[in-house]
Formats: structure tokens, sequence, C-alpha cells
């Protein structure tokens, strides 16, 4: 999924074609026309797109994404919930014998699987209701991301054409994405397996099959089995912060010659390599970032995502909740972002999107001026950096 800027919405009519804030889309009758022509051609069920049309409510919700905006305690506080921790552990103890096989299978731990079951879709109960053909048909139509959503779309019939699902049974989110675990189209062609032996692959009502999917998924992109994927530590009030980022893994042995420790303030224990990762800077909760936690990014890019997943499974494996850090984080705003990233783009540095959303693009561009500032190299805004901008 890609997380995007909010721009304003209007929809409009002229010569049949929806118009919105920031492109106009072509028309519409004339596009579908060409789509089902060559889907046709490519021998796919075409004729279930007919009398379809455009979803205003999922271009609106395409264009209002703000939640990732959020700074990582806020998310993490909200997702990994009391309620959701309740709910997963009552999970794991009551699908103990199936999460067991499919670890047997592909190597994935029932923590992870359970976490991401309960971050996308709070354990199957809340999967979506929007038709996944129209939705898929409306933001392939649309004139911002139409490549990506027609060959969603495309898989979508593919889906149709091989009896995975019928399309009254292909309903999710209002991105095309459907399951128990929110796979896009192309997603369940290529990872979904029938782990209940109906010989169906079915996302929406198997939780067998679309846990085992998931951890199919987790292992073609890369999951090392038995390995650990996330784990808090406590960081030093001064260290090389250059350190801290995720393209740079180094022994733990370094990691405790920097200063970092256990959690719990003990000397780091455990082998292997990792990534420090910061998610608020160098004030605000530290975690070492195994190799597996690069899976957590395939499954989603956005960093506050995949490190709230990570922890979320971490506690449901029995880790204490985490420290709020070394010291009060000053979180900028959504709008205080923005201007930060245009002052940063103005400057040259590499800033594609004007989001208000501190991914890693965002994070490296904030490295290269607090470098060249003599400020601690964390990767992370605060009001003095946008201040000194």
């Amino acid at each position: 999924m890609q997380y995007l800027k909010t721009v304003l919405f209007t929809m409009g009519m002229l010569s049949g074609s929806a118009v919105y804030a920031d492109c106009t889309p072509p028309d519409f009758k004339g596009w579908i026309a060409d789509f089902q022509q060559e889907a046709t051609a490519a021998g796919l069920p075409a004729d279930v797109l007919n009398n379809l049309k455009p979803d205003p409510t999922a271009i609106q919700r395409d264009r209002s994404q703000q939640v990732f905006a959020q700074d990582f305690l806020t998310f993490a506080t909200k997702k990994v919930s009391a309620n959701r921790l309740g709910l997963g552990r009552t999970h794991l103890k009551k699908h103990a014998a199936l999460l067991k096989r499919i670890e047997q299978e592909y190597g994935v731990p029932a923590e992870i699987l359970v976490a991401l079951w309960g971050l996308e879709t709070d354990f199957g109960a809340v999967t979506g209701d929007f038709s996944t053909l129209r939705s898929l048909v409306t933001l392939a139509h649309d004139c911002r991301r139409p490549e990506m959503f027609r060959a969603e779309l495309l898989s979508a019939l593919q889906l149709l054409q091989k009896g995975d699902l019928t399309p009254a049974k292909m309903r999710g989110a209002w991105a095309g994405e459907v399951g128990q675990l929110q796979f896009m189209a192309s997603s369940y062609d290529r990872y979904a397996v029938d782990f209940d032996g109906d010989k169906h692959r079915d996302l929406i009502h198997s939780s067998a099959d679309a846990l085992a999917s998931a951890a199919n998924l987790l292992k073609v992109n890369g999951w090392r089995a038995g390995e650990p994927w996330l784990q808090e530590v406590k960081v030093p009030a001064a260290m090389d912060w250059s350190l801290a980022r995720l393209n740079s893994r180094l022994p733990l042995e370094d990691w405790a010659v920097q200063g970092v420790k256990d959690a719990d303030g003990s000397a780091l224990s455990g082998s292997g390599t990792a990534a420090l990762l910061l998610p608020m800077g160098r004030h605000g909760p530290a975690f070492l970032a195994f190799p597996n936690f690069e899976v957590f990014l395939q499954w989603n890019e956005s960093t506050v995502y995949a490190t709230t997943a990570g922890y979320f499974a971490t506690r449901l494996a029995g880790a204490p909740v985490l420290r709020q850090g070394n010291a009060p984080v000053k979180v900028l705003t959504v709008g205080q972002t923005k201007q930060l990233q245009a002052k940063l783009q103005a400057q040259g540095q590499a800033i594609s999107k004007i989001d208000g959303i501190i991914g890693e693009e965002t994070r490296e561009a904030v490295r290269q001026v607090q470098q060249k500032l003599g400020l601690p190299v964390d990767g992370y805004p605060d009001p003095e950096l946008l201040a000194r901008l």
C-alpha cells in the first residue's frame, strides 16, 4: 500500500468524466471499453465489469490518507492497545495447533502472524465491504496511479478466472485489499495457499488460508526462521547518531561499544547484526532491527507501521511495554512537517512528496542537513531544525 498526500476533493461531471482537485481522468465510458477489450483479448472475464461506475468514496479515501503522519508513540499506543493485546493472546491459544503447523511449514512465528492479523482486520472482524472490482476500476481509471491499479484490476480478473473468488464475494477495503490479512489482488494470486485443504484459496472466510498465506508471503520475501526481528534497547545520551539508520547493520558488539544496552539497562546480550532504529530520534524509543525487520517493510513500506507491527509481535511474545525514551520528544505537526519538506526540497534534497509524513526519504534528507548544521545526526526533525532551516 502506498500512503499518499492529502488533497482537497471535489466531484463534478464534464462530458462523463469525474473532475478531481489535482487531475482529470479520461472519459470513463471510453476508458472502460478500452480496458474490457484488452482484458477480453487476454482471455479474462471482463464482462463482470459491465454497469460498474466510479466510486467517489474510494477517491475520497485515496486523497485523505494521514494515519501514518502520526508519530510512532501515538500510532503504536492506539494500535497496540490493551484490548487488542488481550484478543491477540486469546487467538494465540485458540489457534495454537494451526499456528504451530504454519510455523513448521513456513518458519514464521505465531506472534508475527497474529500481530499482523490484529492490525490489518482486528483478527478478521473488520475486512471491509467495498466492492473490490468497483474500487479497482475507480482507482485504475483515476489519473494519479492508473498503472498500479490497472495491474491490480487485471490480477483481480485472473482470480475470478481461476475460481478463487466470485464477484459477489470479492469485497474488502476501499483500495482493493481483500481478506483477513488485506491482500491486494496481485499478492493474493502470487502468495495465497489452500491450507485448510478444501481446494480453494479463500483468504476472506478461511483463517487457516489467510494466516498461512501471510506466512508464505513473509517467507518468500526473506523471513529467516528462528531469528529475532525487533528488540527494544536503551541508548546513551550521546553516541555517533549517524550510525542509527536502517541501511546500516552492525554486530551487536559494536552497538555495545557505542553504549547501547538492553531496555532494562543491562549489558547488551545476543549475537548477530542489527540496525539501530530510532523512530522518533535520539530522545524517543529505540530498537535493534534485525534482518527480519526488513520483511515487515516488504509488507508495508511505512516505518511507523512496520515498527508498530514488530513491537506488537514482541509484546505477544512476552516483551514488556516499551519505554517512552530518554527525554520528551518535540513532535512536528503535519503542517510543520510539510513546511520542513518544502524547505528541504528547496535546498536540493531528494524530497519527492510534500505529504507531512516522516518517511525514510525525509529522514535521509534530515540527516544531510543535520550534518551540515552541526546538529546530532539522528534523522528525526524537530522545531529547532525547522527554525534553523
